[in-house]
């Protein structure tokens, strides 16, 4: 027996959230590949030979000097983002929790610039590690930042503080296990290179709510022509007859790439997609 009440069939999910909910899944995928490929690896130890950068020169009684001085970029790329933050321009945000992965991010490339000096002034194990903690903070950061404008505003809320947490513990870990004499560098590895992988990816897949989101791409750009520089360090030196190291232009390329992020934000507008 029927109750007369008429049977509305439920409406079918609408084709932009359907697409999007696609696009969320294949980045979880990503996301759930790369965590399983990095368990399955054997533990990475840090290679000694990291520490033998190309360029020994000292100036003005600094060692070291021009992958010392190299780092001062970030000090000024993070206090103009700071700057820029503290400004407080309602047009760089179409909601306010966005502003938090970029507070992170400035304030961690500008913490950046003092570990990554540090580290440099003397190169070893305890000094890399602070280097590495701001680093690993600013890459999640930057991540969150991305997810905000791309995939949505509150997925980027709820993960940034998991994100950073992630990012920091990567590298108390790593410096653990240095001090047991089994280091392993697998959890730092997914910290920096996930955020390679899945930034790309968030940008194929998702539109951006802002204008000038091209510019995306000429910061992963820079970034890895950075990452080459640094593995070319010695060839660098010599191919440039000494003027410059592969580390000491990787400093310049990254800080160039930060510009670009600034610049970015400072000139963006949101758009409705």
């Amino acid at each position: 027996m029927t109750s007369g009440v008429r049977q509305v069939p439920r409406a079918a999910p609408a084709p932009a959230a359907s697409n999007h909910r696609g696009r969320v899944i294949v980045l979880l995928a990503l996301t759930a590949l790369c965590a399983a490929i990095t368990a399955a690896l054997p533990r990475i130890p840090q290679d000694p030979k990291y520490y033998q950068f190309a360029d020994h020169r000292a100036f003005l009684g600094v060692p070291n000097f021009f992958d010392v001085a190299s780092n001062a970029g970030f000090l000024v790329v993070g206090v103009l983002g700071l700057a820029l933050l503290a400004r407080g321009r309602s047009a760089l945000f179409a909601d306010p929790r966005e502003r938090a992965p970029y507070w992170v991010f400035f304030a961690s490339i500008a913490l950046v610039s003092l570990g990554s000096t540090y580290h440099h002034l003397a190169p070893d194990v305890y000094r890399l590690f602070w280097d590495r903690l701001p680093m690993a903070a600013a890459f999640v950061a930057f991540l969150a930042a991305v997810v905000a404008a791309r995939v949505g505003v509150s997925a980027a809320a709820r993960l940034l503080w998991p994100l950073v947490l992630l990012g920091a513990g990567s590298t108390i870990y790593w410096r653990w296990t240095e001090q047991q004499g089994a280091g392993d560098l697998r959890l730092y590895g997914f910290v920096q290179f996930f955020p390679l992988l899945a930034v790309p990816l968030i940008a194929l897949l998702f539109p951006s709510r802002y204008t000038r989101g091209g510019d995306l791409w000429l910061v992963l750009l820079l970034y890895g022509l950075a990452k080459l520089a640094e593995l070319l360090d010695p060839q660098i030196l010599a191919g440039t007859g000494g003027a410059v190291s592969g580390h000491t232009l990787k400093h310049v390329l990254a800080a160039w790439a930060l510009v670009w992020v600034v610049r970015s934000l400072r000139e963006r507008r949101a758009v409705a997609l």
